[in-house]
Parts: C-alpha cells; sequence; structure tokens
C-alpha cells in the first residue's frame, strides 16, 4: 500500500523537479551506483539527505565549517543590497530625528553609508540566529521540516502584534527577519509529522484545515497565542518539582500536556519534540501554585541527556530565567553535584546582574568589582536563554562610561589614551583604533586594550608551551571535558614539539579590531598583524592554548596564527583530504553542545574569515626567547 505523500511534496508539488533535488539524485545515484525510483518521496528525501550532510553533519566542527564556508552564499542571497535601501528609510529617520528635536536638514553620503552598514548587519546577526537554530541540536526537527521553516522565514519580517501577521519582505525591506518562537515551531511540526507518518491525518478535517493554512498564517496565530498565553512576572515562586523519566513515553504525554496554553515559549510544548527529548535523557519541569494551590504553572526546565545537563530554560524572552526563580534552580542544582558546576556560573551571574539592575533603578553608586562585571571586563556574563540577556545592553546604556572607566580600571582619567598622541609612559588602558606598529610602540604600562569600548577588546595573556611529550599532549586534550574531536589527534603527530618549557605573551583580536570592516583573506591578515607589529606563534600553541584557556567565552573561537600544517598522505584515519593546508582553531562551548575543543580549518592563503572571528599571534617582547 502506497504510504503518506510527503509533507513537502504537498505544498510545494514543483519541488521535485527543482534543478536543486535533480542534482541531489543525479549525485545519490552516482555515489551509490543505483538508479532511484521516479517518486517524489525518493527524490525530495535524496534532497534532504545531501542538506543535512552539509549543515547538519554529525561531525561538529564540520558542520560549522560547512555553515561558515557557506555564510557569504547565504548573506547574498536573502539580505537587502545597498542600492536595494529606499529613500523612505531616510526620510524616516530624518522625521525620527525631528520627533526627538534634532532639526536634520540632509544626511551626508558618509552617514548613509554607516546607516546601510547598520541595516545590512542587523540583518545578517537575525539570520545567523535561524541559521544558528535550525543547525544547533536544540532544533529536535526533521531535516525536511527545518528546510521549509527556512524557505518561509527567510520571506518574512517582523511580526506585528496588532495585525497579528508576518509582514512579507521585498528587495527593499530593511526591517529585521522574524524573531524565533519555539512554542509555535514544535506545534506545526507536531501536525506536519502526523502528515507525514499517519496516512489518514489529512482526512480529519481539523488536521486539514490546520495543513492547508500558509506557514506564515499558521506561525502568526500560533505565535500571537502563545505571546497572549505567556505569564508576565510572577511573583508567585512556590511549587514543585516534576521529573519526567527518560524513555518513558507516558512522561512524554504528561510533559506535553503539562505545557498546552501556558506560553511558556518551550519547543518542547510540540508532543514530537516532547517524546524526542524524553527518549534523550530525564526532564525536570518547577510549577509555581495557581489561585487553587494547584502546581499548573511551568517557570523552569531542565533537559538532561543520558546524565548530563543538556538546557536550562526559563520562560522570559528568548527563554531567559526569571530572577526571582533564581533561588528554586540553585536549590535543585545541589541535587546534580559536579554536573551543575557549569551552570552555577551562570546561576552566579544572573544572580549578581539582578542585585546591579536594582541599584542602578535606585540610583545607588556601583562598586569596582560590580563595574567590571557589568562591562565584561574579566569575563562574559551568562544567562540561561538562547540569546543574551538583554538586561546586560540595557544597563550598560544607562551608565556615563567615561565617568565608569577610572573606576573600572583603578586609574586617573589621564591613564586613559584614545589615540597614538595621548600614548604617555604611565598610559594604563588604550581605547581607539590600532596604527602602524602599535605593539612595539605601545609601553609596557598599557595592561587593558579596545578599539571599542567594552565591544571589541584586544586580549594579552602569558602561557606555557613545551614541556610535554606528544603522547602526554593527546592524552590530555582526550580527556578534556567532552573532548571528542579525533582528526586533530592525529594532526598531534606531525606537530613540531618542543621539550622545554617556555613561556610566550600572545595576543587575540578579531578582524574587526584590525581594521577589516567585511572581512578578510589569511593573506591580508598576516600581513596586517606584522603591520601592527605582531608575529606568527608556533603551531603547538593550538594544543597548548586550548588546555590552558580554560575560561574561554561561550561560542567564542580563536584561530591561531600560525603557518599552516600541510597534510600529507598517509595519516591513518585522518578524514580530512590530503595536501590541505590547515590551522588550528580553538573553540568554547557552542550551541552544538560539543564543549571546549580544538579543530582544523583551511589555512591557505586565500582562506577568507570574517570581521568578527578572532586570531592570535605573538606578542613582539617575545621575539628573542
Amino acid at each position: 500500500m502506497e504510504g503518506p505523500k510527503h509533507p513537502l511534496h504537498l505544498k510545494y508539488p514543483d519541488l521535485q523537479r527543482s534543478l536543486e533535488v535533480r542534482d541531489a539524485v543525479e549525485k545519490k545515484e552516482r555515489l551509490e551506483d543505483t538508479k532511484l525510483a521516479n517518486d517524489p518521496r525518493e527524490r525530495i528525501d535524496a534532497y534532504m539527505d545531501r542538506l543535512e550532510n552539509i549543515f547538519l553533519n554529525k561531525k561538529g566542527h564540520i558542520r560549522e565549517r560547512n555553515i561558515e564556508m557557506l555564510q557569504e552564499k547565504i548573506y547574498d542571497a536573502f539580505i537587502i543590497k545597498r542600492e536595494h535601501v529606499p529613500e523612505s528609510y531616510f526620510q524616516l529617520q530624518q522625521r525620527i530625528a525631528r520627533e526627538r528635536g534634532q532639526e536634520v536638514e540632509s544626511i551626508s553620503p558618509e552617514i548613509r553609508e554607516q546607516m546601510i552598514d547598520t541595516v545590512i548587519e542587523d540583518q545578517k546577526e537575525s539570520l545567523d540566529r535561524w541559521v544558528h537554530y535550525l543547525t544547533s541540536n536544540d532544533a529536535m526537527y526533521p531535516t525536511w521540516f527545518k528546510y521549509l521553516v527556512f524557505r518561509n522565514v527567510t520571506q518574512l519580517s517582523q511580526f506585528d502584534k496588532k495585525l497579528g501577521k508576518f509582514k512579507e519582505r521585498t528587495e527593499s525591506t530593511v526591517a529585521t527577519f522574524p524573531d524565533i518562537y519555539y512554542e509555535p515551531l514544535a506545534q506545526i511540526a507536531d501536525l506536519y509529522q502526523s502528515v507525514d507518518k499517519e496516512r489518514g491525518a489529512l482526512q480529519e478535517p481539523a488536521t486539514r484545515d490546520f495543513f492547508n493554512k500558509k506557514f506564515p498564517a499558521l506561525y502568526a496565530e500560533l505565535a500571537q497565542r502563545s505571546l497572549a498565553a505567556r505569564m508576565e512576572s510572577g511573583e508567585e515562586t512556590r511549587g514543585e518539582w516534576r521529573k519526567y523519566e527518560q524513555g518513558d513515553m507516558d512522561h512524554a504525554e504528561e510533559l506535553f500536556d503539562s505545557l498546552q496554553g501556558k506560553g511558556t515559549g518551550w519547543c518542547t510544548a510540540g508532543y514530537s519534540t516532547a517524546e524526542m527529548q524524553i527518549e534523550s535523557g530525564d526532564f525536570y519541569a518547577y510549577y509555581t501554585y495557581d489561585k487553587h494551590g494547584e502546581p499548573t504553572q511551568p517557570r523552569i526546565a531542565i533537559r538532561m541527556e543520558e546524565d548530563k545537563i543538556a538546557e536550562v530554560r526559563g520562560i522570559l524572552e528568548h527563554q531567559q530565567l526569571e530572577p526571582q526563580m533564581q533561588e528554586v534552580l540553585d536549590e535543585k542544582f545541589k541535587e546534580f553535584g559536579p554536573e551543575a558546576d557549569t551552570y552555577r556560573k551562570k546561576s552566579a551571574d544572573m544572580k549578581l546582574l539582578t542585585v546591579i539592575e536594582t541599584k542602578i533603578r535606585a540610583a545607588e553608586e556601583l562598586t569596582s568589582q560590580e563595574l567590571r562585571f557589568l562591562y565584561e571586563i574579566d569575563s562574559s556574563i551568562e544567562g540561561f536563554g538562547y540569546e543574551k540577556d538583554p538586561r546586560v545592553e540595557e544597563l550598560q546604556a544607562m551608565r556615563n562610561q567615561e565617568a565608569d572607566l577610572p573606576l573600572i580600571f583603578e586609574c586617573d582619567p589621564a591613564d586613559i589614551a584614545h589615540s597614538e598622541q595621548e600614548i604617555t609612559d604611565t598610559t594604563k588602558v588604550y581605547i581607539g583604533k590600532l596604527f602602524p606598529d602599535f605593539f612595539n610602540k605601545v609601553p609596557s604600562s598599557v595592561t587593558h586594550m579596545y578599539e571599542y569600548f567594552p565591544d571589541i577588546q584586544i586580549w594579552m595573556r602569558k602561557m606555557e608551551i613545551g614541556g610535554l611529550s606528544r603522547a602526554e599532549l593527546k592524552l590530555r586534550l582526550r580527556d578534556m571535558w567532552r573532548y571528542h574531536d579525533s582528526d586533530e589527534q592525529r594532526l598531534l603527530d606531525i606537530l613540531p614539539i618542543s621539550r622545554e618549557k617556555q613561556e610566550i605573551s600572545i595576543v587575540i583580536l578579531s578582524l574587526g579590531a584590525m581594521g577589516f570592516t567585511r572581512g578578510a583573506t589569511k593573506k591580508d591578515v598576516y600581513k596586517r598583524a606584522y603591520e601592527l607589529g605582531l608575529d606568527l606563534l608556533p603551531a603547538e600553541v593550538g594544543p597548548h592554548l586550548r588546555l590552558q584557556y580554560i575560561d574561554q567565552p561561550t561560542d567564542d573561537d580563536v584561530n591561531i596564527g600560525m603557518e599552516s600544517l600541510q597534510i600529507t598522505p598517509g595519516i591513518r584515519g585522518l578524514s580530512l583530504d590530503s595536501n590541505e593546508r590547515v590551522i588550528f582553531n580553538i573553540s568554547g562551548d557552542s550551541m552544538f553542545d560539543m564543549g571546549k575543543r580544538i579543530s582544523a580549518t583551511y589555512g591557505y592563503q586565500d582562506s577568507n574569515y570574517l570581521e568578527h572571528q578572532n586570531f592570535a599571534f605573538r606578542l613582539p617582547g617575545d621575539r628573542n626567547r
């Protein structure tokens, strides 16, 4: 008996005949030396397999590299072109300025270009959020559903809450891409997957009506319901924890039922997602008491994968935790022992951020340590949601930055320089553009450097290399938290190793800080580094920095400015192609939940890097060591 039609074939009947599907089918037939049946499901599945291999590759570092390589093509396809920014946008900005009491007769060409840059960067950031989410382990949907979602959301603008719909994008749309509403996505996935698996699903009138709605209308309808149901910051914190045990499908159904109509924003509000999450591990939810004294309102979620905490979520925007629920979560963490250590830092950060918010809104003075925390001088502020806690940026904007700087760095205002001319022998902080031979000219008294404070920092740190045998280096990397890359372990077999320990000083800076506003090739990056007074690092810095950079921020990565390693034939088990040239890259905990790791990335002269990416180089004081 013929099975149900593929949901993508029902939604897009011409997809199976498209050029991209034909290419995927031909490649599959060629690689497997077979002939696919002229069946829409088989043809579409071949295309989904190809997309999955590129964007959802099980090897996280290959997945990230593929996405990075395709990023510019994605931008070119969906981001507004500079020449398409309409004149009405600039007229609107003038009108807004006038309403604020600022009379603006005209906008200069330079300012227009800056405004266009802002529009483009905002669109890129909002599109990146969708790419990151749909390619992450948190989006537990089939590949074909992710394709359908991306195909639709790239045609939409922001959600109009008054009209209850998403605005459509045109080539002149300056607005960002729509926000991600996790709960509605999960609910749509539930319905579409039932159509995919159950032959008679579309015979049900409610299912048929639901499925026949266009995705934008359905997404808008469910987003409106979710926003209306979401509980505003409630004062009630008393409640009960409920554990839903791994593998118990009755518990999966109970968990799903408990979230319906509660506006949590959690993707677990979709039944299929709840099933997959329960299959992966236990799920803990905290419910506060309603007016009848019953624990019915979900406020905190802890999702496990086997015996590890996979994520912690609250019900604020982007699934951040409500400040008043912090104590409840901390008490629960005691049950998890060392496994909760990673999340305790997030908990402590959120507590301190709440204290600082209270003090700022009460016009109370902040201590030097509180200011260092708020401006993220020593480490990033981490929360529990998908994105950074919006309070960080809001509270920073409320501060007088120039008045805060001397308190933060415990120095006189005169010891903070903003240009080459302002630098003296006592300068402690430099905030400004880098200039030729900067790292040879800046005095050793400078301990903090920024291009823009606090967003673009130039990190300096000392580290040790050498002193470990090749076997010891491999063992320590293998024993790192969730370390499981194998290619890089094998690359250590061709890595030059120093027997003697030595201390070197390195600097970590972004391409943006180096003056590249739209990315650059490796050749140009290295040339600029030399112009600034920096040197290349020995290749063994890669594994040693991975071992020593324990406090590397989440979703941060550092490319090692080194001579490329040549991949020669015969390295057994290496999945990288022979004769490739690579450099090391170290990364913090990422959206792919791989832990802190070391990877190999392309190291050709014309390899491209984006303006936000970081490089590490050697400071000039170490040249003669």
